[in-house]
């Protein structure tokens, strides 16, 4: 980057927790009109990097910079005087508060934001369909991801921390959003993007920067590099795209297998398979949660809920004390109507082992983890009950190649081991990969799509243009 000035530069970051270390000498910088993509499998360090950037932690060792003055950022204010804005992975947003409020609270004065609208100028696109005076509990997912960008850039940052914005978009939102990033740097920002899509990559960065336990295996320029090459930078061997020998065909289950639930009037049978396709907000996860209350469903459900730090974990508790949710009359994990909490612990220890969970101990507390990693806790539970039913709302959301393969591998073996598995996902191509049947919902109504259909045919369904397929009324 020789002849350009950085916005921000970390140089030399080190940090480490307990015996894990997360960044290893890690340099990083951003400059005016780019945008730096920051690869790397989960537990990689790239969330790390970026929330030393924004103050949210104190880095070990190496050096900051904030338009080539040496700093050191103590805290996520210090980092908004600075023009730092964060888009965080997980929501921060306050449920019980307003859009408009929750936005006057992320800028720090309520005397900024007039009429709806703030100094920072908030673009139309980012604020179409978002409700100022709507109670952020009362948002779909997209929406709330959509208000965690307005907070940011209304603080009128010129240096925009994205992790992972587009996890729980469609496609077309995915579209408009690195639009929204591109037009972002164009006006002279600068912009880094956490994302394990390859494809966003190529659309939007400029530069990309791969990590690897922590360690840099590459930066440059975007052009020039290929999937293949960045894929083999962030996982360090050759692993197809998608699978990493794991993979199975969908199960196929017998004639004579019971019907077990009942999505909409479509009935299921044990051992399917069964992918969901849906655009945010067309009733597929009321569909979806009256079955895992066990409405019409035979035998036990389990749940993979779409955001897991509010729904499927206790961040502040042990990786056990999650597991243990819902276990307590497991005799593996209790005896009698008292948990045994070494044999909780035990267990624990040997599911970090099969799930390929990166933690220091059973004792680590989940906020710990990465997100992929706090994500495998969540399909270990949901497993370890032993469900007649699994339904998984994007269950890959912010899964590296490899962590997506193995999550994958795990939805196959439950339905070939007789369980139905109902997996909800807004990224089209995965449900196409995964599910021997396709149901579509739009406007509340469920439609299967034909076997072997594309993504044309699928997509049209999306938008409610069915072909080839039976509306049934949920």
């Amino acid at each position: 980057m020789s002849g350009e000035r950085a916005s921000l530069e970390l140089l030399g970051i080190s940090k480490a927790f307990g015996s894990v270390h997360a960044l290893r000498g890690a340099d990083f910088s951003l400059v005016p009109g780019k945008v730096h993509a920051l690869l790397g499998e989960n537990g990689a360090g790239k969330s790390t990097l970026l929330h030393i950037a924004c103050g949210m932690i104190p880095p070990d060792a190496g050096v900051i910079r904030v338009r080539n003055a040496e700093t050191v950022i103590r805290s996520p204010r210090a980092a908004r005087a600075l023009g730092i804005g964060m888009v965080h992975q997980h929501f921060t947003s306050i449920g019980a508060l307003t859009v408009r409020e929750n936005i006057a609270l992320s800028v720090g004065r309520t005397d900024r934001v007039v009429d709806g609208r703030t100094e920072a100028d908030l673009p139309r696109r980012l604020m179409a369909g978002l409700p100022e005076a709507a109670r952020v509990e009362s948002l779909s997912v997209v929406l709330r991801q959509r208000l965690e960008i307005a907070k940011a850039l209304a603080t009128g940052a010129s240096i925009l921390l994205l992790d992972e914005p587009s996890a729980v978009l469609a496609p077309s939102e995915v579209d408009e959003l690195l639009i929204l990033v591109r037009e972002f740097v164009d006006a002279g920002g600068a912009a880094a993007l956490i994302t394990h899509k390859l494809r966003e990559v190529f659309m939007a960065a400029d530069r990309v920067t791969v990590l690897r336990h922590g360690v840099v295996t590459f930066s440059g320029a975007v052009a020039g590099q290929t999937e293949e090459t960045l894929a083999l930078a962030m996982i360090g061997e050759g692993v197809e795209r998608g699978h990493d020998g794991e993979r199975q065909a969908a199960p196929i289950p017998s004639e004579s297998a019971p019907v077990v639930a009942r999505f909409g009037d479509v009935p299921l049978k044990a051992g399917e398979l069964v992918g969901i396709a849906a655009i945010e907000g067309n009733g597929q996860q009321e569909l979806l949660r009256r079955i895992a209350r066990g409405d019409g469903a035979l035998g036990s459900v389990a749940l993979v809920p779409e955001d897991r730090t509010t729904e499927g974990l206790i961040p502040d508790l042990s990786i056990t004390e999650n597991l243990v949710l819902g276990l307590d009359e497991d005799p593996q994990w209790a005896r009698g109507r008292r948990l045994d909490w070494a044999r909780a612990r035990s267990r624990t220890g040997e599911l970090i082992e099969a799930f390929r969970i990166r933690a220091e101990s059973p004792d680590a507390p989940v906020r710990s983890l990465s997100g992929g990693n706090q994500q495998k806790v969540v399909l270990a539970r949901a497993l370890e009950r032993r469900p007649a039913i699994l339904i998984a709302e994007n269950p890959t959301r912010g899964l590296d190649i490899r962590a997506t393969a193995f999550v994958h591998a795990q939805l196959r073996a439950a339905a070939a081991a007789g369980v139905l598995v109902l997996v909800y996902s807004t990224d089209l191509d995965e449900v196409l990969d995964l599910g021997r049947r396709v149901l579509v919902v739009h406007a509340g109504r469920v439609a299967e799509a034909p076997r072997g259909a594309g993504r044309r045919l699928v997509g049209d369904m999306l938008l409610g243009i069915v072909r080839g397929a039976t509306k049934v009324e949920p």
